[in-house]
């Protein structure tokens, strides 16, 4: 089992990441994430797991090159496969879930469809999809900047834009959107660490089961009909997509676009919402960026450290990793309360899974002044809210279009908009994000 610098006591660790899976706490989860990093890294030997929230091991283990995404080589895992417990894998997993060779071949196959010249092709699309639902929100108001009495920044804006999106480049009807929106929201709670904390299945664990059955039925179906006639839209490039005489299997191509829809749908609306809420927190920011739209990049980049759409990662030690060093105080929770002098350094044992809590390791002191003001003009802007090394988000150059447009229009028109109600949060834990914020 691993073990690290510090002192400390399990229970009271595990006690924390409880509490950070309440729903109480979904407003505002950053004091508890506070907690737990003011502990340091936390080794739970009954779960098998350590957990890390600064900013620096975070960093680490994700750019380490034992750090894996399969969660099948989890020890714990691999014990309760062979005790009956769990099942083996039947279903391909996206590449997110997968390690080399398999990932860098899936990758390198999908980002065709992601390259740079395919995303600056959709900025007029996106554009004129910004556009349109704005001008359907002051439709209901007086004028031009007056928006409607009150609308919702979600259902108006950062909800539809990124599903038209998706759903646009997958080649997915329009009229199927309710029927994708419901499923990838059930499927986008399967990520949340419930069941590796608790011990307990999540309580819609079979509903999210059925969401995932329709969705790769429903992509099945619609892989065959691309197969027979392509068109211009990322299924039937995926299907043509070939690297070095490789291509991707139907069972590729439907996981492939499951872990598109999931994360490219989620993660976007949460990055716009959150953006404009730490705005209308910050009414000052808002207006500069209502009189200056070449700020909308530093308000993304700071929304993505502040309150970023991705809060926990899971990692696997593919390989005994040591994180850590001089630079980290001598703190932390080790199982069993053992003391330990190695000047910080912890050692997880091959088998072992990781948790990176990135909301906590985006706003760590040590690598942040103020971590706990919003400030787009904060000099070196940086985060992890998109991962590192080879798991590097492939679909942040969109998500950052996206934004930047939805942004900068919803600003320049509404500049004067204000929090007419207290924001309303999905229950999402790991894609932490708002269900409602109505400004007026």
């Amino acid at each position: 089992m691993a073990t690290g610098a510090a002192t400390g006591n399990q229970t009271a660790a595990q006690a924390l990441l409880v509490e950070m899976l309440d729903p109480a706490v979904r407003a505002d989860p950053y004091p508890v994430f506070t907690r737990i990093r003011e502990l340091g890294p936390m080794v739970l030997p009954e779960t098998g797991m350590v957990v890390f929230s600064g900013f620096a091991d975070c960093d680490e283990v994700l750019r380490h090159p034992s750090s894996c995404s399969d969660g099948m080589k989890s020890s714990v895992v691999q014990r309760q496969i062979a005790e009956g417990i769990t099942p083996q894998r039947t279903a391909t997993p996206g590449f997110l879930f997968l390690d080399p060779p398999d990932h860098t071949r899936l990758r390198t196959l999908a980002q065709q469809a992601f390259s740079p010249r395919a995303v600056r092709a959709l900025e007029p699309e996106i554009r004129a999809l910004v556009g349109e639902l704005l001008d359907a929100v002051a439709a209901r108001g007086t004028g031009e900047q007056t928006p409607g009495a009150p609308f919702d920044v979600v259902s108006d804006l950062a909800y539809p834009l990124p599903v038209a999106v998706i759903c646009r480049l997958l080649g997915v009807p329009l009229s199927d959107e309710p029927q994708f929106s419901r499923a990838a929201a059930l499927l986008a709670q399967g990520l949340d660490p419930i069941m590796t904390l608790t011990g307990q299945a999540s309580a819609n664990a079979d509903e999210r089961l059925r969401a995932d059955e329709w969705m790769r039925d429903y992509l099945g179906h619609l892989v065959a009909k691309r197969r027979a006639e392509p068109r211009e839209d990322m299924i039937s490039a995926l299907i043509a997509a070939e690297e070095d005489g490789d291509q991707l299997t139907v069972d590729e191509i439907i996981a492939t676009c499951d872990l598109l829809l999931i994360a490219g749908h989620e993660t976007t609306v949460n990055l716009i919402a959150n953006a404009v809420l730490a705005m209308m927190r910050a009414p000052a920011q808002w207006a500069a960026l209502a009189g200056d739209p070449d700020r909308a990049n530093a308000v993304i980049e700071e929304t993505l450290r502040y309150d970023p759409p991705v809060q926990l990662v899971m990692r696997i030690a593919g390989a005994d990793m040591q994180i850590g060093g001089q630079e980290r105080s001598d703190r932390g929770i080790v199982g069993g309360g053992q003391e330990r002098s190695d000047r910080g350094i912890v050692t997880v044992p091959e088998g072992d899974s990781i948790l990176l809590l990135i909301g906590a390791a985006n706003r760590d002191p040590v690598a942040f002044d103020r971590p706990d003001v919003f400030d787009p003009d904060r000099e070196g802007l940086r985060h992890l809210s998109f991962s590192k090394g080879p798991h590097f988000c492939l679909g942040a150059p969109l998500a950052r279009l996206e934004a930047r447009i939805a942004l900068t229009e919803l600003a320049r028109r509404f500049p004067h908009a204000r929090l007419a109600a207290e924001p309303v949060y999905k229950p999402n834990v790991t894609l932490r994000g708002l269900a409602s914020l109505r400004l007026g």
